[in-house]
């Protein structure tokens, strides 16, 4: 298959976009809020989305008015961590979002390079869970950045590991900062969500079972 588009490497945020792990995060973070006495709602944890574990639990203490020293910030944070890990342990491919499995399988026939780009320090774990790890090409996640996004840092890692000029790549992203990570690191971008939320990407599908690699040539066609 001939494909005719610049693009040579797709790049994935993992949670809300190949598996729904943000249930897990949000039960972990309320539990947390609980703990320390007041109430986290879902219109909260939505400013949680692409943000890394140490800048979401500021968020939440922020909501809640409490301001621990460094030493009881990193030990909330463990906690909330792990509850989260325990809760993804059961995961398995039933928890893959719809569409993102055919996707990867159809990138990697059409010889299109994936890589991973999530602040996740847990995303071998998932990835392992749900058996999408073979279908990476690169997996840059929490573990290997210093900067959450919206700094560019995780997919420009990304890129770099699969050896791929950035302006031939694509994010795949549902949050904001995500989006303008990708921008910033002068990639394409597809939201994966509202386009209320996702209107600075370049297109916005509401899931993966919109993504083929034809609508991909549709959508980024060669000049």
């Amino acid at each position: 298959m001939t494909l005719h588009t610049p693009i040579r490497a797709c790049l994935f945020d993992l949670d809300g976009v190949l598996v729904d792990t943000a249930k897990y995060h949000y039960l972990a973070w309320k539990r947390l809020a609980g703990e320390l006495g007041f109430e986290f709602t879902e219109q909260d944890n939505e400013r949680l989305k692409g943000v890394s574990r140490m800048a979401s639990l500021d968020i939440l203490l922020s909501i809640g008015g409490i301001a621990p020293d460094d030493d009881a910030r990193l030990a909330l944070a463990e906690k909330k961590n792990g509850w989260y890990v325990d809760y993804i342990t059961r995961m398995d491919e039933s928890e893959i979002l719809p569409g993102a499995l055919d996707f990867l399988k159809e990138l990697k026939a059409g010889g299109i390079l994936v890589a991973l780009g999530s602040a996740s320090k847990n995303a071998m774990t998932i990835l392992n869970n749900t058996k999408l790890a073979p279908y990476f090409d690169a997996i840059v996640d929490g573990t290997k950045t210093v900067s959450a996004k919206p700094d560019p840092e995780v997919f420009l890692l990304g890129a770099r590991e699969l050896s791929v000029d950035p302006a031939a790549c694509v994010v795949f992203e549902d949050a904001e900062a995500g989006i303008e990570a990708a921008i910033r690191a002068g990639m394409r971008s597809i939201g994966v969500g509202s386009p209320k939320t996702l209107g600075r990407a370049d297109a916005v599908v509401s899931s993966l079972r919109e993504m083929s690699l034809n609508r991909l040539a549709e959508i980024f066609p060669s000049s």
